[in-house]
């Protein structure tokens, strides 16, 4: 069961995804957001829908979307990728705007996207693949935040360096029950 407070966290708890999901993406039922309040997600879009910078999306992943449409969720991407023709194309497959550069884990990416939704941070969730932009920036406006095992290894090296702190973290999460 999904649970969501709607409130922005604080300290150590910044890190911490409301729920860690340690399959993909499509593990997430778009029922269980709905009955905890969600009406909009905010997608991150390399290794939580695609791999990194590649344009293939899958069949599993198309059929979750299209799920989380059928239950009245609305999507958006928000993506720090600089590779506008990237996301532009994906975007249009997939017929979600998106928020290109978005400095996550900033807020700006996040804000512009719950207000073009006109939704608010207690009615919204942020999925993707990282502690430090996706999971840090949701927690800080009170979104609900679920984590998702990356769908590749192939990634930024800055995110590869980022691994091994979000391990630590991520056990240290489960040893408190925070997860």
């Amino acid at each position: 069961m999904i649970r969501h407070t709607g409130l922005p966290k604080r300290g150590l708890r910044l890190f911490c995804p409301d729920v860690y999901c340690s399959t993909d993406v499509t593990a997430i039922s778009p029922a269980e957001l709905r009955e905890a309040g969600i009406r909009a997600a905010l997608l991150d879009l390399d290794n939580t829908l695609v791999g990194w910078q590649r344009s293939d999306l899958s069949d599993r992943v198309l059929g979750w979307l299209d799920a989380l449409r059928a239950a009245d969720i609305r999507l958006y991407l928000v993506s720090n990728t600089r590779f506008g023709r990237r996301l532009q194309r994906l975007s249009e497959e997939l017929g979600m705007p998106f928020v290109r550069r978005a400095w996550k884990p900033r807020r700006r990416g996040f804000r512009a996207a719950m207000e073009a939704m006109e939704v608010g941070p207690a009615e919204t969730a942020m999925i993707g693949d990282q502690m430090f932009t996706d999971v840090l920036g949701g927690n800080r406006l009170g979104l609900l935040t679920i984590m998702v095992r990356p769908m590749a290894r192939r990634e930024f090296l800055g995110t590869k360096i980022s691994r091994a702190a979000e391990a630590v973290l991520l056990a240290w999460f489960r040893r408190r029950g925070w997860i």
